[in-house]
């Protein structure tokens, strides 16, 4: 329910609702809190439907194995599945973290005080909007483009065969 839910709906909207409804509750959190929660809570569930899909590819003949042998089923997870999955999970684990980084421009809508916000302050005070968002646009890829190369570099050094 968490994932379908979280995966099915904007993260401006979940970031909308924990800074806007939450106070009507008296629940006040800081910005910067909505930000990690909001954020950190829409990754998890893509997060997790990749550690899910990683776990799934692993043939169950694996574990049937494992088990046979006289493994616990945590035992197989731990030493048997799970070391063969990462080999799958790493290359969309670090695409994510990259989302994850771009994501955060979402914050600049509550007043957040991510790279975006900071343009919009800057160009809104100086009326330099274009110069502003190519700064902008550059500081995220300096940001993302080493991690999606890692991410291929990882893809390639782990490529499944079939």
């Amino acid at each position: 329910i968490y994932v379908a839910i979280i995966q099915n709906t904007p993260l401006v909207i979940q970031v909308f609702f924990l800074y806007n409804v939450l106070p009507h509750f008296k629940i006040t959190i800081s910005v910067f809190s909505v930000g990690v929660i909001g954020v950190g809570i829409y990754h998890g569930a893509y997060i997790a439907e990749v550690v899910r899909g990683g776990i799934e590819a692993v043939p169950r003949g694996q574990m049937e194995s494992a088990v046979s042998q006289g493994f616990t089923s945590v035992q197989a997870m731990r030493y048997i599945i799970l070391p063969q999955a990462i080999k799958i999970i790493f290359p969309p684990l670090t695409n994510q973290a990259v989302g994850l980084i771009k994501n955060t421009s979402v914050m600049a809508m509550i007043a957040g005080g991510d790279l975006m916000y900071q343009a919009d302050s800057w160009s809104s005070n100086n009326l330099y909007y274009g110069p502003a968002y190519v700064v902008t646009a550059i500081l995220y890829l300096i940001l993302c483009l080493p991690l999606a190369r890692f991410a291929l570099s990882l893809e390639k050094r782990s490529e499944v065969k079939i």
